[in-house]
């Protein structure tokens, strides 16, 4: 093989070289630029804008989505409220009246790195770390002892407000009581008056479980 020839191949390789590069750096640039779902809650109190992290909580952020399509947060309330620890909604109606989830429990997605921060979303669930349906919370505080530790479930964060911090202030300072069995109960009932996904193309459903739904009050334990 002459000089010019192994010349001409090192120049063949580096522009084979430089083309991965190339292409790898775009599909990169690409997945750095899919947006993150946006979903905008509207309630008596005011707006709040919410983050998803599909990424961390593909299956968290699924299963909110799939509620949110279905229009079934409009309507409800902020059933449960306790300032300086949280505001909880998705299973009761305007006369607290039981609404069931429409799916399948979901698994537990807390040891996705996500920590329960002021201002974030987590699903609310009973003591059994895969029962989590339609309800979630949004931490009023950090909460740190609702994180994932060692070989504890925690309860899995999967999305933040980014706007409408105000409107968490508001709720969270609401009047309460105890109605019936329920504990925190607004006296003023606080309804979310609708929840859309803004950007739509942001989020592909994930195929649907088989098993039924069913219904036991999910509490977050302080």
């Amino acid at each position: 093989m002459t000089d010019q020839q192994r010349r001409t191949g090192l120049l063949k390789q580096l522009l084979r070289n430089f083309i991965v590069l190339l292409a790898m750096g775009t599909c990169c640039l690409s997945a750095a630029k899919q947006p993150l779902p946006n979903v905008l809650l509207k309630t008596d109190l005011g707006d709040m804008l919410i983050e998803l992290y599909p990424q961390q909580a593909p299956i968290s952020v699924d299963n909110f989505l799939k509620y949110v399509d279905d229009f079934y947060y409009d309507g409800i309330i902020f059933h449960r409220v306790i300032q300086g620890f949280m505001i909880q909604a998705g299973g009761f109606s305007f006369d607290l009246s039981i609404k069931p989830p429409n799916s399948a429990p979901i698994i537990n997605e807390s040891a996705n790195g996500l920590a329960n921060e002021r201002g974030t979303l987590a699903m609310a669930r009973t003591f059994d770390p895969d029962s989590a349906t339609s309800q979630f919370f949004i931490n009023h505080r950090t909460n740190r002892s609702l994180d994932h530790r060692g070989k504890r479930p925690g309860y899995a964060v999967f999305g933040r407000v980014i706007q409408g911090m105000d409107t968490l202030d508001k709720i969270a300072a609401v009047e309460t009581a105890t109605v019936g069995y329920m504990k925190d109960v607004p006296v003023e009932p606080v309804r979310i008056l609708s929840a859309r996904l803004l950007n739509p193309e942001s989020w592909s459903p994930l195929p649907e479980a088989d098993d039924k739904p069913s219904f036991e009050a999910p509490i977050p334990v302080r």
